[in-house]
């Protein structure tokens, strides 16, 4: 099964940065990710349908984790996860 999810930076600052998730840009939730103590929290759930808001969540926080380990910080304004 292909999975994809949208992120559209939302917020940053040195302390956290928060975006939208979900599958599309009218079905969305919200996520936040602590760089000072490496934590992701969901912020509101993606109300969708056909898959529950964890499918989308998970997802996002690892798009997330790899902007903070492997792209050194680097949260880009609109991102995704595709596999």
């Amino acid at each position: 099964m292909a999975s994809f999810v949208l992120l559209l930076k939302d917020y940053e600052d040195e302390e956290k940065v928060i975006y939208h998730f979900g599958p599309n840009e009218q079905i969305m939730g919200k996520i936040e990710l602590n760089k000072k103590n490496e934590t992701i929290q969901e912020v509101t759930p993606v109300v969708n349908a056909n898959n529950e808001s964890k499918f989308y969540f998970d997802r996002a926080a690892q798009r997330l984790a790899m902007c903070l380990n492997r792209e050194n910080g680097q949260f880009p304004n609109r991102t995704t996860f595709e596999l």
